[in-house]
């Protein structure tokens, strides 16, 4: 079997896809697949390839082409082009061929290399773009969907899903990582639902149970008497971070040996606004390398994912991983990955055009984990219990193989 993983050099590839590809790659490795990872909007200068860990990377840099003469839409065509031409050239072995696609955008891309080589493509809806626009708010995306005159906001979600749709019919297998994404393919994207596997993202396990949790306190200078509440991820409003900083206000009015640490890069601004009367109970670290990431999921004491949109929820799973008891939002693909055992849940409020968070509610749940530490204890050892049956790398790998094999009969 000869699988190419599509990805691409921007943030996405970085966080959320990219972290999807590596744990992809550790997976299949000593399994009898030739994997081959093909990096499209290459920063380099130009075409490259190397070989990481017995994979060979190949990259593509963007070409720079006078618009004047071209437009947006027919640069990508010949981008997509020129990179399926030079595939072919350097593809030898075509037996069992997959495609590995991760970004819709690549509808073109999918249509080259269908016209070029005798292969399978298969997807992963990592996302839908339009819930970054509208969150989880699947009434107003309909909507906006049947709106006859639409403004320019919504012109440009019916495009973006139009396109969507089309980059979907054009696979021979989608993978989705929910139920949740599962049935808006099948009910708004119109696909066979035969055509579709659910197929929840894994990770490799990285919890070290013999951590010296006192050591690794007075590393990150916290003190030892601090319940630390831990939010992991873009600094966002699709992340609901303000919400969240007015949640931890609240805790802090009856829980005052209490820490806040947000971990990630993003707009501060908004944050230090919000927080000047409690900023030095909140810790922001800015992008984290993933080991100190780690160091601090060992310390945490609970986790918050108050997201008010979020396909699947890695954070989520990392914390489960860490035996960390968590409060979520019901939303998407984080409602399913995280259940009733594990941690608490709160509904988000959702109104014809916007989706908020009662800070209140979330402020409550954290408070009810705080003052019930054998409950909460047991919601992180179920959480790891979870993550072991449902997110190991293991099961992933099983998974994937499955339909690589089924594909390639």
């Amino acid at each position: 079997m000869n699988l190419y993983i599509f990805n691409q050099t921007r943030r996405g590839s970085l966080f959320g896809v990219g972290t999807y590809i590596r744990e992809l790659i550790t997976a299949l490795k000593g399994h009898e697949i030739n994997v081959c990872v093909v990096n499209l909007i290459s920063d380099r200068p130009q075409i490259h390839i190397e070989r990481i860990d017995g994979v060979d990377h190949w990259y593509f840099p963007l070409a720079i082409l006078d618009q004047r003469t071209i437009s947006h839409q027919e640069q990508w065509d010949l981008y997509y082009r020129n990179v399926v031409y030079l595939l072919k050239l350097h593809i030898n072995d075509r037996k069992n061929l997959i495609f590995h696609l991760n970004f819709f955008e690549s509808g073109k891309l999918a249509e080259e290399l269908k016209n070029a080589f005798d292969c399978k493509l298969i997807t992963v809806t990592h996302f839908f773009d339009w819930g970054f626009a509208i969150y989880d708010n699947p009434q107003r995306l309909c909507h906006i969907l049947n709106e006859k005159h639409p403004d320019a906001f919504e012109e440009k979600l019916q495009r973006t899903f139009e396109e969507e749709k089309l980059y979907y019919s054009k696979m021979d297998h989608v993978i989705c990582l929910s139920d949740y994404m599962k049935e808006f393919l099948c009910r708004d994207y119109g696909l066979d639902i035969t055509k579709i596997s659910l197929i929840p993202n894994g990770l490799s396990d990285v919890f070290d149970a013999s951590t010296d949790i006192e050591c690794l306190r007075k590393k990150w200078n916290l003190s030892s008497q601090e319940k630390i509440i831990l939010f992991a991820g873009r600094i966002d409003e699709v992340k609901g971070v303000i919400p969240l900083i007015k949640a931890f206000r609240e805790v802090l009015k009856t829980n005052k040996d209490c820490r806040l640490i947000m971990a990630g890069s993003g707009d501060y601004d908004k944050c230090f606004q919000e927080c000047k009367d409690i900023c030095s109970k909140i810790t922001f670290t800015g992008l984290l390398k993933k080991e100190d990431l780690h160091e601090l999921y060992q310390m945490a004491d609970i986790g918050v994912v108050p997201s008010l949109f979020e396909p699947f929820g890695y954070v989520a799973v990392e914390m489960m991983m860490h035996n960390i008891p968590v409060v979520v939002t019901a939303t998407s693909g984080l409602n399913e990955v995280v259940d009733d055992t594990c941690g608490l849940k709160i509904p988000l409020t959702i109104f014809p055009d916007c989706v908020e968070i009662d800070f209140k509610l979330l402020s409550e749940k954290i408070i009810y984990l705080l003052e019930h530490p054998t409950e909460a204890k047991l919601m992180g050892d179920n959480g790891r219990r979870r993550y072991l049956y449902y997110y190991s790398s293991k099961i992933f790998c099983d998974n994937m193989l499955q339909i690589y094999k089924k594909l390639c009969l």
